[in-house]
């Protein structure tokens, strides 16, 4: 039998956790996080597992009041990428991300940084 590679191990260790706490994740989002021009890049969630990376690549949606979740101008929804925020120093320090601006990569340990000093929303420069 072959073990799942840690990679895929801590994914779905995030799916996990962020599935148990339900159907509103803003109660325990830690922080957002936005590109110069406000727009959601990324978010973290405080889980029992630990701190959670959740962020759509690709076009996508913005929000959910009573719209259908459609990306701009009918191309498919972006794909969910989650992620143990702390997943150790073997982990990969780049973690996909995206907004209408394009494609952003951002710092696990910038990130885990962020958190440490309890910001609600972390601007990306």
């Amino acid at each position: 039998m072959t073990s799942r590679p840690a990679s895929d191990r801590r994914h779905h260790q995030a799916d996990r956790a962020l599935l148990a706490l339900g159907a509103d994740l803003a109660e325990h989002q830690r922080f957002n996080v936005q590109c110069p021009r406000s727009h959601h890049v990324a978010a973290v969630y405080s889980t029992a597992a630990g701190l959670v990376y959740r962020a759509l690549t690709g076009p996508h949606a913005h929000g959910s009041k009573d719209r259908v979740d459609t990306a701009h101008h009918g191309r498919p929804r972006g794909l969910e990428y989650v992620d143990m925020l702390d997943a150790g120093p073997a982990a990969d320090d780049e973690l996909p991300a995206w907004c209408d601006c394009g494609p952003w990569t951002l710092s696990r340990i910038d990130l885990l940084d962020q958190a440490r000093l309890g910001h609600r929303t972390v601007h990306l420069p």
